[in-house]
């Protein structure tokens, strides 16, 4: 980067032999003995700086000081003057020669000799910043976290001893399962899908596989949803390797800690790393093996640009790494089934007499307008054989688990006969009663009126019930239908992370369920069709994926395990809960999306903005020949002329042009950067919400 008008290296011009020598103005003078030198060996510093502008997506060169040549390591933190402005940057690497034709700057200073950035993670990002059309800084604030200059000055963490390698007889019950852990105990690449068993103790098979790699001195990294998964995980790695083997690491740690662990993972004093999203980028140290728990949940979608998904990103690892990927839950996503139809991954599933030995018993019981005509209903909105599932489970001193798909008292209004939506007739905002209660007059949710004589548009009738009865309202329901039981909720900023084998009514929300000891007795799951009729592409992969979740949790059928769903049993999803074959769902929803054009059989871009900024972006972006253009669409509110104030556009393309869609997205953001449009626009590949 060319730096001239302040570049140190600034030097008397010699004088002419016709003119005496004039003497430079005093605040330019430079004395031999105060100007920098360069550095005798590579004095050129290749800088990524830390610029959210994606013209600006390269590397700059910098010249190194003699006295920084010790500190000034590829992969350490540095600041540089830019456009003016000190700014952070990466060296990432070092040069006998530029192809810069001015005069450089020197690096103002090197802020620490730490390699925070070694080769594997620079390679990674850079694929990574590709794959989803973005910046190599975008990626790098998402893999490396803050400094902290006291962690860092804090002795090296001494490494942990190799554990002893576990025997991994659990493995036995899925037939390929020995093949799997025999290659990753040998260091060859192997890539599965895993279906868990009902009740199988995940954790422990997973702690297996990693511990079988630490032994041999390597490296793996563990990615699972939330920090109760963390914590499970962290425990039954422990256990196996050893506490100073292994180290978690999740956003609910403060910046000191954080990064202390992060440091402990980079020098190579830990070879288990066990965390949240953000662990997808630990820089682990000759690494084997990479999992990835239940990969269809939305938490593993980071939300920052370039908003990588966990499984996606751990594949690009494995790929360059030549390591091994698990990718495990009790469900499965399209995604995975995806790879397993392909060939890239072998699946890992239990044999059908295991699977019937260790699933409770699933009963449909209709949709909710059916279960109402039932007296047991009456009191606990369940049906008779609901009510007695969670009867039969208390007697036997067993807990219920009750998920309802959304925490509060009475989320939303619809009309007690058909079902359609109650909304405000001034603004066409949804209804809601005030404080949640059953008396008073509803009122609109955005703009305050009331309306106490509501008709509905439909049908023109006047009662109206509730879509969603939320987990509170639940939870009184049933302590007013089972006197005298205990009854806990699980949800929202209140997470039980385990109940105790006594009776007790445990109403919780999808992915709050606190695992009970010895296993429920029964599981009630409230409100499917609320579920299943969500306007999203994965609405019924994501119910089936919640429901297992939550059945997994309850004791075998031959031990009096009942989960009752409360959904028509011809609905595929419910079907796969009944006879427990989620790859038979996933591959029918892969099959429909792909005679559809959906993911992930072509991969889509989405651009959302101002009508004007969307229609400019689609002006000037240079797609490749079989790209589609879907949209754009109004989003939200409009305007007084009845416009939408923002639109959304959905690119498509087949999956082989996936990168030709990346390389153009990266273009037109570098386009409009350097331009410096006033209206931004939004784009992300891969979205998850596309209806």
């Amino acid at each position: 980067m060319s730096r001239s008008d302040t570049d140190p290296l600034w030097e008397l011009p010699s004088p002419s032999p016709e003119e005496p020598a004039r003497r430079a103005p005093a605040s330019r003078r430079r004395t031999a003995k105060g100007r920098r030198q360069p550095a005798e060996s590579d004095p050129i510093a290749r800088v990524a700086v830390d610029v959210a502008l994606a013209h600006l997506d390269r590397t700059f060169d910098y010249r190194v000081a003699r006295e920084q040549d010790a500190d000034a390591v590829p992969g350490c933190r540095v600041r540089v003057r830019f456009a003016g402005q000190l700014v952070d940057g990466y060296l990432l690497e070092r040069g006998a020669t530029t192809d810069h034709t001015g005069r450089l700057a020197y690096l103002e200073r090197v802020v620490s000799p730490e390699r925070v950035l070694p080769p594997g993670s620079l390679r990674l990002c850079r694929a990574v910043a590709r794959r989803y059309g973005g910046t190599l800084v975008d990626v790098l604030r998402l893999a490396i976290p803050p400094r902290h200059a006291r962690a860092e000055a804090q002795p090296p963490r001494t490494p942990a001893a190799a554990p002893a390698e576990p025997s991994g007889a659990g493995w036995s019950r899925y037939p390929r399962g020995p093949a799997f852990a025999d290659a990753v105990r040998a260091g060859r690449a192997a890539h599965a899908v895993w279906q868990a068993l009902p009740g199988e103790d995940w954790p422990r098979r997973l702690a297996e596989l990693a511990t079988t790699v630490a032994a041999r001195g390597r490296g793996a990294v563990l990615v699972v949803p939330d920090h109760r998964d963390v914590t499970r995980l962290h425990e039954a790695c422990a256990e196996l390797a050893g506490g100073d083997a292994v180290v978690a690491l999740s956003a609910d740690l403060g910046p000191a800690e954080r990064y202390r662990r992060w440091l402990a993972v980079s020098r190579g004093a830990v070879r288990i790393v066990v965390g949240t999203r953000a662990a997808m980028f630990a820089p682990v140290a000759d690494p084997a093996l990479y999992v990835v728990w239940d990969d269809g949940d939305d938490l593993h979608i980071d939300p920052h640009a370039p908003y990588p998904q966990v499984r996606d990103v751990l594949m690009l690892r494995a790929h360059l790494d030549s390591a091994s990927l698990l990718v495990a839950g009790h469900s499965r996503t399209a995604e995975a089934q995806l790879l397993v139809d392909t060939g890239w991954a072998h699946p890992v599933t239990a044999g059908r007499d295991d699977l019937r030995a260790r699933a409770p018993r699933v009963t449909p019981t209709g949709e909710d307008f059916d279960v109402a005509r039932d007296e047991a209903a009456r009191a606990a909105r369940l049906p008779a054989v609901a009510f007695e599932a969670a009867r039969a489970s208390l007697r036997a001193g067993a807990p219920v688990l009750v998920q309802v798909p959304r925490r509060g008292y009475v989320p939303g209004l619809a009309c007690a006969r058909c079902r359609t939506p109650a909304r405000c007739r001034r603004c066409a905002g949804p209804l809601l009663l005030p404080g949640g209660g059953e008396a008073g007059v509803p009122r609109c949710r955005w703009c305050g009126v009331a309306d106490a004589a509501y008709r509905c548009p439909a049908c023109a009738a006047s009662r109206l019930r509730a879509v969603v009865v939320g987990a509170a309202r639940t939870a009184e329901e049933l302590g007013r239908a089972f006197p005298g039981t205990t009854v806990r909720t699980s949800g929202g900023g209140d997470v039980l992370s385990g109940v105790p084998a006594a009776p007790a009514l445990v109403v919780a929300t999808p992915g709050a369920e606190p695992v009970a000891e010895d296993g429920y007795g029964a599981a009630l799951l409230l409100d499917g069709w609320a579920l299943l009729g969500r306007q999203d592409l994965r609405a019924a992969e994501e119910t089936l994926r919640r429901w297992m979740a939550a059945a997994t949790l309850v004791r075998p059928a031959r031990d009096g395990g009942r989960v009752v769903v409360g959904a028509e049993a011809g609905i595929p999803a419910v079907q796969a809960l009944v006879r427990w074959d989620p790859e038979w769902h996933a591959a029918r929803e892969l099959a429909e999306r792909g005679e559809l054009g959906f993911p992930p059989h072509v991969r889509m871009a989405s651009a959302e903005g101002t009508p004007d900024a969307v229609a400019a972006l689609l002006d000037e972006i240079v797609l490749p020949d079989s790209a589609e253009i879907l949209g754009p669409v109004p989003l939200g509110a409009m305007d007084e002329q009845g416009r939408a104030e923002r639109e959304r556009a959905l690119l498509r393309v087949p999956r082989a042009d996936g990168r030709a869609l990346a390389d153009a997205v990266r273009a037109v953001r570098a386009t409009r950067d350097a331009r410096k449009a006033a209206d931004p626009v939004r784009l992300q590949l891969d979205p998850p919400a596309l209806v």
